[in-house]
């Protein structure tokens, strides 16, 4: 279907694609991701397509409405003119009809859905910091985003939708109101507290700061969490343990922490953060650990502190990076 798209406007009713540029279905971000690198023009079509999208939110679509208005005039005035016509023009005025109608629909569902939410995104690299509508305070991690509804009713549920990582220092309301933060395999439901929450790479886990929260799972578990305790989705179920957060948290100021972390995992970190393509020299290489407090607000800086640790060889060329053993 996705194939067939020569024009910026068709892909305004794709949920597929609205997903993926507000962020919120992660299957849809890696097919859109896959499908706009592989050629240029379609990275060009897509981020026209994004501009309309923005500029259709922006102006609250008025000269468009004016445009559906006048076009359905004109329907009508066609409908009243074919009635005395041949059943072969009579049918092409109807599937004309039929078009217009389609387009009309479409263009209101696009405006749902383009005013059903609001998001906030980070870039590769980025660290951003916000409050939400209710006045809780989410730091987004790199490579991340947060969606939630546009509009929070006093005394109602305030939900959220985490792709990535985020640190949320929920606001208690007079009502007592429920935050919950929607992970792919569980939700984490409070009223007011701080934590941190990944959802990232088919993986979730929560760290408890302050207060209480309950994790609920998707088979309908639920879990208590209390100060310093740890809860992740792993091997198809939810477990808690105890963990450091100091190490956990870095992030938030802009440090990296690596306790006999394996290569691999710091590859995937790295990945993450910064999007660039890390590939290791050798296959034995993945396993060997690293460990200490390194910066992580910038990639050459990273890289040059791990090169820095006489274990690896880090070469780096462009977007590609390579680490091997050092001899």
């Amino acid at each position: 279907m996705i194939n067939e798209y020569t024009q910026p406007e068709d892909f305004l009713t794709d949920e597929s694609f609205l997903a993926w540029h507000y962020r919120s279905n992660p299957s849809d971000v890696a097919l859109w991701e896959e499908w706009m690198t592989a050629d240029d023009q379609r990275k060009s079509m897509m981020r026209r397509a994004v501009e309309l999208l923005e500029s259709l939110k922006v102006n609250e679509k008025q000269l468009m409405l004016q445009q559906v208005d006048a076009a359905e005039t004109r329907l009508m005035k066609k409908i009243g003119q074919g009635s005395g016509r041949s059943p072969l023009i009579s049918r092409f005025v109807w599937t004309a009809a039929a078009s217009v109608i389609f387009i009309i629909g479409s263009y209101y569902l696009a405006k749902s859905f383009i005013h059903s939410k609001q998001a906030i995104t980070t870039n590769y690299g980025e660290i951003k910091e916000q409050k939400l509508p209710d006045g809780t305070e989410v730091k987004l991690n790199a490579n991340s985003n947060v969606s939630y509804a546009d509009r929070w009713k006093e005394g109602q549920d305030r939900e959220v939708w985490l792709n990535g990582e985020a640190f949320f220092h929920v606001k208690k309301t007079p009502e007592k109101s429920r935050f919950i933060v929607h992970t792919d395999h569980f939700d984490v439901i409070v009223t007011g507290t701080q934590f941190n929450v990944v959802n990232r790479n088919g993986q979730s886990n929560v760290m408890l700061n302050e207060g209480s929260v309950t994790v609920h799972s998707t088979g309908g578990n639920d879990i208590k969490m209390m100060p310093g305790e740890f809860v992740e989705f792993n091997l198809n179920q939810t477990q808690k343990r105890i963990i450091r957060n100091d190490s956990l948290l870095a992030w938030r100021d802009k440090r990296i922490v690596f306790e006999s972390t394996p290569l691999n995992e710091v590859v995937v970190m790295i990945k993450n953060h910064y999007g660039v393509d890390v590939r290791l020299g050798d296959l034995n290489v993945g396993s060997k650990t690293i460990s200490g407090v390194l910066p992580n607000d910038n990639l050459d800086v990273l890289l040059q502190s791990i090169d820095a640790t006489n274990d690896f060889e880090v070469v780096h060329q462009g977007r590609e990076i390579s680490i091997k053993s050092r001899q």
